[in-house]
């Protein structure tokens, strides 16, 4: 009975969030510890992750940029040699991804 209460004052104080974001490293701004940054190729299968297009409540904000993709949250879409690839999907997705204009990353 000690074990049970115990176990159940420590799920009340982890937060649920910890559980939600699965393999997502915010602070690094990784997930299953691939940068999010880079050389990025959209495909149907054998992706690194899924991700979900959104307009709020993004994992990761996203800006489309055509060269120097060194920093979280920059993608430069190719078709070969990328550092890794996506799948676009509508629901139960790895990632949620916002596109934006500026002030791409995590935070």
């Amino acid at each position: 009975m000690k074990k049970f209460i115990l176990a159940l004052i420590i799920g009340f104080l982890i937060p649920s969030s910890a559980f939600a974001d699965g393999e997502m490293d915010k602070d690094a701004c990784t997930y299953k510890g691939i940068p999010l940054q880079g050389r990025v190729q959209i495909v149907d299968s054998f992706a690194d992750f899924r991700v979900q297009i959104v307009d709020s409540f993004p994992d990761i904000k996203v800006i489309k940029v055509d060269s120097f993709p060194d920093s979280c949250g920059k993608w430069q879409f190719v078709d070969s040699f990328p550092d890794f690839k996506i799948q676009i999907v509508d629901s139960f997705p790895d990632v949620k991804v916002q596109y934006v204009d500026s002030f791409p990353g995590t935070k």
